[in-house]
């Protein structure tokens, strides 16, 4: 695992830093509908703070495309951050690298936040942009990453801004993201399990050829495990399938075969005659009927990876196994959601709907790890190389 300057030992007293964080929550008529994402940062805030430094905080939210959209507005965030540190003074400013921004940072005190605007507001964000680079560097004296779901983009306040400093350091939530997804995943317990679900297998064939080389069973649900069924030979019906990848599948099953791996598909499902039907009753994976398509993993399958997960030291979860928002569709990712948090192993969640399943489930806190970031947690089990950690500090 590669280790990175903490936040813990960067030099912060009377230092501004400028401390990248993902405020990106969803934000409805005003009204925040989710405090996750900011309370997650308050450790690495106050960390500065309590020690006599400033911070600038700065946060995307949503795809503005370089334009000012004022219902992207960072506003509420600021409000709900003086709320949750009611003995700071939180300041916000009207812009990223403008005139109320850079007149806010010039006085800032330390002990005082200010949270810059919407950065993606500004055009050379996700161009990677080197004069606004150089903008966002005058602000602070040095650097903070605790915006581990932003990571696996080379923009400018993730990436490029980093290299500027003479010091960038990981924040207490970056941390921990790695301790488990580049530590634990890397080095695991055995047995490991992997479970992966979801929509499509092109979004995930590089994790799922990194994870044949390390865990002892790979489970596939989600639509995603049609793809394979179908590869098989087996029925579909009228599911969701990728044809083209057909060849990609076939050589993911003869690999995991050639390693000994046990790679479980479905061996029946829960299907209708469309998502919205009212019915939707269980078949045997080799008899999916042409009118029906899976929507679920059936009873028999949710037993077997379920035993898989119990049976298991660490176990790494990815991804639905069926379109839980449906209840028609939901007990195979809730029963996996039950059955990861009640294994005696490490236990991690790499972002995205799994996230909201173990929430569904009412498990949350029986996972050990929940990841912040679905697509920069996949990258980093694939062991794909994360921008944002590229000109961090090393120690």
């Amino acid at each position: 695992m590669n280790r990175y300057l903490s936040v813990r030992d960067l030099p912060v007293t009377d230092r501004k830093i400028l401390v990248r964080v993902d405020l990106n929550v969803p934000i409805r008529e005003g009204q925040i509908q989710d405090e996750t994402r900011i309370t997650s940062v308050l450790p690495t805030l106050t960390s500065i703070l309590d020690r006599g430094g400033a911070v600038i905080a700065c946060s995307h939210l949503g795809r503005p495309k370089g334009a000012v959209v004022p219902a992207l507005s960072l506003g509420p965030v600021a409000r709900l951050l003086a709320e949750l540190m009611p003995e700071r003074a939180v300041l916000a400013a009207r812009d990223v690298v403008g005139p109320d921004a850079r007149a806010k940072a010039a006085g800032l005190k330390p002990g005082h936040l200010l949270l810059l605007e919407n950065v993606r507001f500004e055009p050379g964000e996700t161009k990677g942009d080197a004069v606004f680079a150089e903008a966002l560097r005058s602000l602070a004296d040095l650097y903070v990453n605790d915006a581990f779901g932003s990571c696996h983009r080379a923009h400018v306040s993730v990436h490029g801004v980093a290299k500027l400093f003479p010091q960038a350091a990981a924040g207490l939530l970056l941390e921990r993201e790695l301790e488990y997804l580049e530590g634990r995943l890397n080095d695991p317990e055995r047995p490991y399990a992997a479970f992966l679900g979801g929509a499509k297998v092109s979004d995930k064939v590089p994790i799922l050829e990194r994870l044949l080389d390390r865990v002892d069973s790979l489970c596939v649900g989600g639509a995603m495990a049609l793809n394979f069924l179908a590869a098989q030979g087996h029925p579909v019906g009228r599911s969701l399938v990728e044809p083209d990848l057909a060849p990609v599948c076939e050589a993911i099953l003869a690999r995991a075969g050639e390693k000994r791996i046990a790679l479980l598909l479905p061996v029946d499902h829960v299907a209708a005659a469309a998502l919205e039907a009212e019915e939707a009753e269980v078949v045997d994976a080799d008899a999916l009927p042409e009118g029906l398509a899976a929507f679920d993993i059936g009873p028999r399958t949710i037993r077997r990876f379920s035993d898989v997960a119990l049976a298991s030291r660490t176990l790494f979860w990815n991804g639905p196994m069926g379109v839980f928002e449906r209840p028609l569709f939901s007990a195979g990712t809730l029963e996996l959601a039950k059955a990861v948090a009640a294994s005696e192993g490490v236990s991690v969640i790499g972002g995205g709907d799994s996230v909201s399943a173990v929430h569904a489930a009412g498990v949350a806190s029986s996972i050990d790890h929940i990841s912040t970031g679905g697509g920069a947690s996949l990258a980093l089990v694939a062991g794909e190389k994360l921008p944002g950690l590229e000109f961090l500090s090393r120690l």
